[in-house]
């Protein structure tokens, strides 16, 4: 703001020095810079918000908090899940598709896997999930996936070809090299 009030004459003619005194031109635009850098950095506009936070007690603890607060819930946040077989466990991270919500909503499973070719395990769920606004599966091994002309999701442990029926639900994010072991009945449910 202060900067501003300056008129481009007014700038040019503090620069307008005599010619033989180069040493005072740099160190005024020194000066001039350092000033300049001053302000800027003080015009930045940190978001800080204030939140109350009531204590055992009658009193309240104001916190301030550093960076912009989110409103969501933890439900809405919450876009891990666990798969479990035997001893092991391996967690994905789901993406915001409404073919992810659709699994989502069908947690906890207890389910058969089977195998499917050489790079993939797959399983039926009890309905179809909704691709509406689901990316298509690009991402490779360790990509959970829907694929709808059949409606079985799929474990990918290898490379795959993309296919216009594959939809991404999500990317392993532990356990990776477990996934070509799933065999039997595992279980799935969210991360808490």
């Amino acid at each position: 703001q202060f900067i501003s009030h300056f008129r481009s004459e007014s700038v040019l003619a503090y620069f307008k020095i005599k010619k033989g005194d180069k040493m005072k031109k740099l160190f005024s635009m020194f000066i001039t810079l350092a000033i300049l850098f001053f302000f800027v950095g003080c015009s930045r506009n940190d978001i800080q918000e204030e939140i109350v936070v009531p204590s055992e007690s009658a009193t309240e603890e104001t916190v301030v908090a550093t960076e912009p607060v989110t409103t969501a819930s933890s439900e809405e946040t919450q876009r891990q899940i666990i798969v479990q077989f035997e001893d092991n466990t391996i967690i994905y991270e789901l993406n915001d598709s409404s073919a992810a919500d659709s699994l989502l909503a069908m947690l906890p499973l207890t389910i058969e896997i089977e195998d499917y070719s050489t790079n993939e395990k797959i399983f039926y769920p009890e309905s179809a999930l909704d691709t509406s606004d689901t990316p298509l599966a690009t991402s490779g091994s360790g990509t959970l996936a829907y694929y709808d002309p059949w409606d079985d999701v799929v474990f990918f442990y290898g490379d795959y070809n993309e296919n216009p029926g594959l939809f991404e639900l999500g990317q392993v994010v532990s356990g990776e090299e477990l996934i070509s072991q799933m065999s039997g009945t595992i279980s799935i449910q969210i991360a808490n």
